[in-house]
């Protein structure tokens, strides 16, 4: 087999389903690339980038996902993303004025929920702001 199936899906719509050369997706415990035969594994996935190589040298289509899990086999590799946004789409300006905004908020925030809640945006927008920079 020289492709795997990969499909990733968000609570808005599934954005990709088609066999690929290989995945790279952004575990907690670190960066996983998947090819064809991978060993079966579910993982935990941080904010960061997926990587798909539709051949093998490619340039990747590059996905924003704010964390989700992974299904590996050596088949197919399903993401659950709890939002994805294709990095293409992204506006580095738009993530930073963003960032910025979700600062202030908290340093107006007086209540501890207020503050857990925009704390966890700030970490959110600070990771798409690593991926349109990089």
């Amino acid at each position: 087999m020289t492709q795997i199936n990969f499909e990733l899906v968000s609570p808005e719509a599934k954005r990709v389903s088609e066999p690929l050369y290989m995945a790279v997706i952004p575990g907690e415990e670190g960066v996983v690339g998947v090819l064809p035969g991978h060993a079966s594994l579910v993982a935990s996935l941080k904010a960061g980038v997926v990587e798909l190589y539709e051949t093998e040298g490619a340039e990747p289509r590059r996905i924003f996902i704010a964390g989700g899990f992974a299904d590996v086999t050596p088949d197919n590799c399903s993401v659950l993303a709890e939002e994805a946004v294709n990095l293409a789409d992204l506006s580095r300006d738009d993530v930073e004025q963003a960032v910025k905004r979700l600062n202030n908020d908290l340093e107006l925030a007086s209540e501890d929920a207020d503050k857990a809640r925009i704390g966890r945006r700030l970490v959110l927008a600070e990771a798409k702001l690593q991926a349109v920079a990089a």
